[in-house]
């Protein structure tokens, strides 16, 4: 009891938030990426099981097993991979892939697709109930997703997982930004505590890939997400004990309204400079590791390894942005030349040959969308602070939003856009997009402030002596009363 007390204290509550919001991160990314080098392998040799178990007994009894050089017996379909695996071209299995990919498609955008409808509903929720319950909520739920997975073995019952994890991911996502920004209220100190919690993200983007491959390859399908399930229960655990969310009282401070913000050019401009990258980053998960398969015949671990230098450079890139963008009030910059780099970086992949050239342009994607992702965030928070009322919950339903619009359409789109027009030419048809878009980025260089209707309100409030309670009322203006005898002698507004 005496260090949960000790925990509960003013001074050590900040701290506390960023933990669970890293943990909250750090889950549902890992979980968003540990799938990627499982599903392809693991439907594509399942509807290989399938085939060999159909009933089409003729074709599997003139198809004896074939023995290899060491005299091991193995079936025919095994023996066709293991000598496409030698050679440089495995274009023997493109019709298959390109059923897989559609497959793996559907699978990835389903997470994106169930959250992009969710987010609507738990941003305003958040503002009216608070973010302990919605992140208690989350990590619930996310435990129930990663259980499924480990125990899902056909197409529909991994597509419910995924859209479960969407539910879960909803509420973390929403919650732990809503909880960053409204605990850290100063620009630089809110950079630096965004920054330091999407190293949770990046972490969970990193770690997911390689760890999900390996733990694959060497141990079974249920085992990364089984790991994931103990995460789950420990981060919520913990969130439970700190936080006590059945004590938390609701909102007394109204936000402004979802719609209001949607047509608040700004925050839209925003929500692109985050949608657009997070379009490439859901691409290349979805269709890169069919490609590797198909034009490189990459092996396992190849499919987990290549997002490796893509996720570090991502951890780096959103510790350094997250609070220099803040302090030399360069967001707009970081997003814009990011954005550029993004473009130029995606364009770049039809000319890689190899696995090593894969690295590089994975490494220069997960810089620059670091950089965007760390800049943009902090800055939606900050417009939300300058043009409406200081309540957080909507703004990050509408970030979370255009992420999730990023990760549906991208996989979505990608299986039958990779199979009609190919992988390369899709790329170069995301990063030409990304290159448009950046200029529009300079808008939020010195966005304007809506002060005229907030100014017509104060001053008919102070005609009618409700002047006590407008620095609540207006709480992103800067608002100084002189008062005598309880009578306004002016008053200053000042941007």
């Amino acid at each position: 009891m005496g260090l949960l007390s000790w925990l509960r204290q003013e001074e050590q509550l900040k701290k506390m938030v960023l933990v669970v919001v890293f943990i909250a991160l750090f889950l549902d990314h890992m979980l968003l990426s540990v799938v990627v080098p499982i599903l392809p392998s693991y439907l594509y040799r399942a509807e290989q099981d399938e085939f060999l178990s159909s009933g089409n007994s003729s074709e599997s009894s003139v198809t004896p097993p074939i023995r290899d050089r060491s005299g091991v017996s193995t079936p025919a379909f095994s023996a066709d991979l293991s000598q496409n695996s030698s050679e440089s071209n495995c274009s023997e299995a493109g019709a298959e892939l390109d059923e897989v990919n559609i497959k793996v498609g559907l699978l990835l955008a389903s997470k994106s697709t169930v959250q992009l409808f969710m987010n609507p509903f738990v941003g305003p929720l958040t503002d009216r109930i608070g973010y302990h319950i919605p992140m208690c909520a989350g990590f619930c739920i996310i435990t129930l997703s990663t259980t499924l997975f480990a125990f899902s073995s056909s197409f529909i019952l991994l597509l419910l997982a995924r859209a479960v994890q969407g539910v879960g991911g909803s509420c973390l996502s929403v919650a732990g930004m809503t909880m960053l920004a409204d605990m850290f209220k100063d620009e630089e100190e809110r950079g630096r505590a965004i920054g330091i919690s999407f190293t949770g993200l990046s972490l969970g983007l990193m770690a997911g890939a390689p760890f999900g491959s390996v733990m694959y390859q060497f141990v079974g399908k249920m085992s990364p997400f089984l790991v994931l399930a103990v995460i789950a229960v420990l981060g919520g655990g913990l969130h439970s004990l700190i936080f006590q969310p059945s004590r938390v009282h609701a909102q007394t401070e109204k936000g402004t309204p979802l719609l209001t913000l949607l047509k608040d050019p700004y925050i839209l401009i925003a929500a692109g400079a985050i949608c657009f990258p997070t379009l490439v980053i859901a691409v290349i998960e979805s269709a890169l590791p069919i490609w590797m398969m198909r034009s490189m015949c990459a092996s396992k671990w190849q499919l987990g390894i290549v997002f490796l230098p893509d996720s570090v450079s991502y951890l780096i890139a959103s510790n350094i942005f997250g609070y220099l963008s803040q302090k030399h009030n360069g967001s707009w910059l970081c997003a814009c030349i990011g954005m550029i780099v993004v473009g130029i970086t995606t364009i770049s992949f039809r000319f890689s040959k190899n696995f090593y050239d894969l690295l590089i342009l994975n490494t220069f994607i997960g810089f620059s969308v670091g950089a965007v992702d760390s800049s943009v965030m902090p800055l939606m928070g900050n417009l939300v602070d300058l043009r409406h009322l200081p309540v957080y919950g909507s703004v990050y339903a509408i970030a979370d939003v255009a992420l999730c619009i990023g990760f549906s359409v991208g996989p979505a789109a990608s299986g039958p856009l990779v199979a009609s027009i190919g992988f390369p030419s899709l790329m170069a048809i995301v990063g030409a997009v990304n290159i448009v878009f950046a200029p529009l980025c300079v808008f939020l260089l010195k966005p304007s402030q809506q002060q005229e209707r907030l100014k017509v309100h104060l001053f008919k409030a102070v005609a009618q002596r409700k002047y006590y309670n407008f620095e609540e009322e207006c709480g992103h203006l800067e608002l100084k009363f002189f008062q005598r005898k309880n009578e306004p002698e002016g008053l200053r507004l000042s941007s």
